[in-house]
């Protein structure tokens, strides 16, 4: 339904339904370190440190909820490679 000229919001179809997840590189912004509990590790970043995470820890209520406060920020998409490497390595441990 379009209301006032707008997409409806809850409408789960369409080309952004299904677009392939990509991982990221974050980076800590802050002064301090910061620590996000992640299902598949403890991620743990000293200031100014960058880490990549994997599309479905994108997705999780604890990394959002650091997004949000701004101590964490996406400095980039993770290229396909770096996507695989990253899973093959969580993968093994």
């Amino acid at each position: 339904m379009k209301r006032h000229g707008l997409p409806s919001l809850t409408n789960t179809s369409g080309p952004m339904s299904d677009r392939i997840r990509r991982g990221m590189l974050i980076k800590n912004n802050g002064s301090e370190a910061v620590e996000v509990s992640l299902s598949s590790r403890q991620l743990r970043l000293a200031p100014d440190e960058e880490a990549f995470i994997t599309p479905e820890e994108g997705r999780s209520s604890p990394l959002r909820r650091a997004l949000q406060e701004r101590s964490i920020a996406i400095v980039r998409p993770a290229p396909p490679a770096e996507d695989e490497a990253l899973s093959e390595r969580l993968d093994a441990q």
